[in-house]
């Protein structure tokens, strides 16, 4: 049964493809950033954290790819690289971007030199006990060889310095994905390990502090939830009363919620299991956004919208709402029979926004009364792919189109809005118009427009298939952008 929404009046007219423009590109003059992994209005000024290479570091992860060609040049040793994470603030009055800082070096547990870290992959606002105001925290993206993930604050705009982390992280967390604020208190979960996967953990749970200074963390849930299945939490996000944790796991993704009162570790209540009842092709939460006092839930399949290791996908991802009364809508997806009947998409549009190659609705955000949506799209890497794998029926239905026209017309990332979460017009189709932008990470509503951070790590030279075969060319599209739309340009 469809719940009712609140009447609303209609906000004004959102953005267009023309209402964007490009603030930076070629991974800030650096085609090494790769990766906007995080993003945060502080101080009056746009803060960016990049990841390095992140194709070079996929290559020599133990992820299974399926891939004929690597589609980008790579040294035998990663580290033969600068990967180095840097952080970037921008003056939007100017227009001028600054270095605000870049990973110092180590050395690692093997004795090789290391940056202290590879990728910047949340950031945050929050004040905690300790603050003497509103401090930027980030989490980071740690060498399976160094030294951990760290949790940095920047209070003074110039160096920041790592607090404590929970003891029982050790080295072995690499990484997190998420620093959020709730209640005046600030929580995160462990994602990935050392020689692990870097989307799962062995140690799945959540805490908080409410002065990260000081380092007081606390465990606030039970190990994966109870259930075993749980890899990850992959998003939080506060609604209301309530903070939502989603998790990613094989059977399809979880979504629980708290009030976060009481002694810890404090009751939690399952709102969603199963993917939404859609099973393992909502594998996880790839997103959560709250807009017009609703939480709206993004999925996705790991690695890329096709997880070969647990023989996942492909298949396009999901949209859901979760409503203040606890019960929930699907916006974009298949129809189907739940536990709370039966469930249409009230989009009228099937996964993916009816795009087979998007893998995952990556991120959102609210801005000026309408919903921003940005997607990952993989077909970019078809052409690099073992075609001989192919489903007989895919192969014919490629060969048909062509892969140069596939290329051209089809690749490039989503971004789509909506005032209501049930009509959706797409913005771009094509990555704004770069088909290596394959990826929307970040989205971040400011005073001075909306700004979209696309994924491009196709850089800084790429396999081209020519006469005699495959070789590697300068690519000038590569390296991540940084888009800011404004509907009123001509104002100050």
């Amino acid at each position: 049964m469809m719940t009712a929404q609140p009447s609303r009046p209609w906000p004004g007219r959102g953005l267009g493809l023309g209402d964007f423009r490009k603030a930076s590109e070629n991974g800030f003059g650096d085609p090494g950033n790769a990766y906007p992994h995080s993003m945060a209005w502080w101080r009056d000024r746009l803060f960016v954290g990049t990841t390095r290479s992140n194709m070079c570091m996929l290559k020599i992860s133990k992820i299974k790819t399926n891939l004929a060609q690597w589609p980008v040049e790579c040294p035998d040793y990663l580290y033969d690289l600068d990967m180095r994470a840097q952080i970037w603030s921008l003056d939007t009055a100017t227009g001028q971007w600054d270095e605000a800082f870049r990973s110092p070096m180590i050395t690692g547990r093997d004795g090789q030199r290391l940056p202290r870290e590879m990728g910047y992959r949340n950031m945050t606002v929050f004040k905690g006990r300790s603050d003497p105001s509103e401090a930027l925290y980030l989490c980071t993206y740690s060498p399976a060889k160094g030294i951990g993930t760290q949790i940095l604050r920047l209070l003074d705009g110039k160096v920041p310095q790592p607090v404590p982390r929970p003891v029982e992280w050790g080295e072995r967390v690499t990484t997190l994905r998420l620093l959020v604020p709730f209640k005046g208190r600030l929580f995160t979960s462990p994602t990935g390990e050392a020689d692990g996967n870097p989307n799962s953990t062995s140690h799945m749970v959540i805490y908080e502090t409410d002065d990260p200074v000081e380092g007081q963390w606390r465990r606030v849930c039970e190990p994966r939830f109870g259930d075993p299945d749980n890899s990850s939490v992959f998003e939080m996000a506060a609604c209301g009363d309530w903070l939502y944790a989603g998790t990613s796991g094989a059977k399809g993704y979880q979504v629980w919620r708290t009030r976060a009162e009481g002694p810890a570790p404090y009751d939690w209540e399952c709102v969603l299991s199963e993917g939404a009842w859609r099973g393992r092709e909502n594998q996880g939460v790839a997103s959560m956004w709250v807009f017009n006092d609703a939480l709206y839930i993004g999925s996705g399949i790991q690695h890329g919208g096709i997880d070969i290791v647990n023989k996942v996908g492909p298949a396009g991802p999901e949209l859901v709402r979760i409503n203040a009364d606890g019960s929930w809508d699907l916006l974009v997806g298949v129809a189907r029979d739940t536990p709370h009947g039966r469930k249409r998409p009230l989009s009228g549009l099937m996964p993916g926004f009816g795009n087979f190659f998007n893998g995952y609705f990556w991120r959102m955000a609210a801005h000026d009364g309408w919903l921003y949506l940005g997607t990952f799209d993989w077909s970019l890497m078809l052409q690099y792919s073992k075609s001989e794998n192919w489903n007989p029926a895919f192969r014919r239905a490629i060969d048909k189109i062509g892969l140069e026209t596939m290329f051209h017309h089809q690749a490039g990332a989503d971004l789509w809005r909506s005032a209501d979460g049930e009509n959706w017009l797409p913005v771009t189709m094509n990555g704004f118009d770069n088909p290596y932008n394959y990826g929307i990470r970040t989205l971040q509503s400011t005073p001075a427009g909306l700004f979209v951070g696309t994924v491009n790590p196709f850089a800084p030279r790429i396999a081209v298939k020519g006469l005699k075969g495959w070789e590697y060319r300068d690519n000038p599209r590569g390296g991540l952008e940084i888009w800011r739309g404004r509907t009123d340009w001509g104002s100050p």
